[in-house]
């Protein structure tokens, strides 16, 4: 029985090397099929991958609240004149938050001001950025040299700093940032260390428009020194008029015990910052939902990619039907003399699955070779993540094999079918 089955087999594969350039064209559908699966979904996971992690960096039982211009005052902006706007977050929001908001574990104040820092003869333009020591538990700051901020630098408001090493890198190409003195406006400070950026939330984005493009250029100082340094007041000079905003702080952070307790806390901390704001001039941002959103989005993101990419396999395995069938019709007489010489339906059904699986199959090793070298050849050349995973690589390859014998079940029993004496008479 064994032999007999063999004997088939060879058969065959056999059928298949006598018309190779048809097999090949044949097998195309199933390659690319199998190809677009892998590639396709393996860039979506990438993408996903990048956003969730942005996302997670933010903290995950992590509430942030962002001071933003009030819908308004948006129009005002180019009047002429001088006038001052007030808007946004306080210090005293800072400390009400953290006095009366259950489960808070700690409350990040941070105030951003944009200033050019200057040492010898270059100048950058930079965002000095005030905070807390914390500020580098919090957000995942590496240190790369030096230390960060302490508590005494926040008591004792001393001009330290501690700046990016991208910033390090353009003010001192030659030189040991460390204990080197920069200017940011018109003061000087001390650098104390050098950190290495993990995540960008000193980027605020506003309702209705973008107050910072990416930056990397970051210099971190004690909030109380850029609070006395710097003012509360940002005047912005236009040609004939200049305007004049009041932002205390530009971003608050409050990080909760347990990430059980953020959904919570959400409208605890809407309910205390509305009592004390006369205008919408605050924006909540709450990193679990946008990570819940990003995961549902790559749900979605992937169940499109995959429905796309199955139907190039289902148009390979309907070219894999076609060709059989037209094999069928070929090779009647061959069917025929099989037939008369003993052969069974079930060995016909056999010879012709054999070679619709040969065909699948071989199709989906060559499709997951490409599949998984173009995610490697996409993230060198076009610098995009993409992540092949396990998965895709088994259920691309999976479905080939399935389609191999779905769509060759038709043209085997077919053959199977052939009257031996019709098919002998056949021309």
């Amino acid at each position: 029985m064994f032999h007999r089955y063999l004997r088939t087999i060879e058969l065959g594969i056999k059928s298949l090397l006598l018309h190779k350039l048809r097999s090949g064209l044949t097998m195309l559908g199933i390659i690319f099929g199998v190809c677009s699966v892998i590639a396709m979904l393996a860039i979506g996971e990438g993408a996903s991958y990048e956003a969730q992690e942005a996302i997670k960096k933010l903290g995950s039982n992590n509430i942030i609240i962002r001071s933003v211009k009030p819908p308004e005052a948006q129009n005002e902006g180019g009047s002429g004149g001088g006038f001052v706007l007030e808007y946004g977050l306080t210090y005293h929001d800072s400390a009400r938050l953290k006095d009366t908001i259950r489960n808070v574990k700690r409350v990040l104040p941070l105030r951003i001001i944009r200033q050019n820092v200057r040492f010898s003869r270059t100048s950058l333009p930079c965002q000095v950025i005030g905070t807390l020591p914390f500020y580098i538990e919090m957000t995942g700051l590496e240190l790369a040299a030096g230390r960060f901020l302490t508590t005494n630098d926040e008591i004792h408001q001393d001009n330290v700093c501690a700046i990016t090493e991208s910033l390090a890198k353009k003010l001192f190409p030659y030189q040991n940032p460390l204990n080197q003195a920069v200017r940011v406006g018109e003061i000087y400070f001390q650098v104390v260390g050098i950190v290495r950026e993990t995540s960008r939330v000193e980027e605020r984005t506003q309702k209705s428009k973008s107050e910072g493009e990416t930056i990397d250029n970051n210099l971190y100082v004690p909030i109380s020194t850029s609070r006395k340094r710097f003012g509360e007041i940002l005047v912005r000079r236009t040609a004939g008029s200049f305007q004049a905003e009041r932002i205390e702080l530009h971003q608050i952070t409050v990080q909760m015990e347990s990430i059980e307790n953020v959904e919570a806390a959400q409208p605890q901390i809407e309910t205390v910052i509305d009592k004390f704001h006369s205008q919408v001039d605050y924006e909540l941002i709450v990193p679990l939902q946008l990570l819940r959103q990003a995961e549902e989005t790559k749900r979605i993101f992937n169940i499109v990619l995959g429905s796309i990419a199955a139907i190039s396999l289902l148009v390979g395995g309907i070219g894999i039907m076609n060709i059989m069938m037209a094999s069928v019709t070929e090779r009647t007489r061959e069917i025929g003399v099989r037939r008369a010489l003993g052969a069974k339906k079930r060995d016909i059904v056999t010879q012709f699955l054999v070679e619709t699986v040969t065909l699948s199959v071989c199709g989906g090793v060559i499709g997951v070779i490409i599949g998984v070298a173009t995610p490697i050849a996409v993230e060198h050349f076009a610098d995009m993540k993409t992540i092949v995973t396990f998965s895709s690589v088994v259920i691309a390859f999976s479905i080939s094999a399935l389609i191999g014998v779905v769509f060759g079940l038709y043209p085997a029993s077919a053959a199977a079918d052939l009257d031996p004496i019709e098919a002998l008479r056949h021309e």
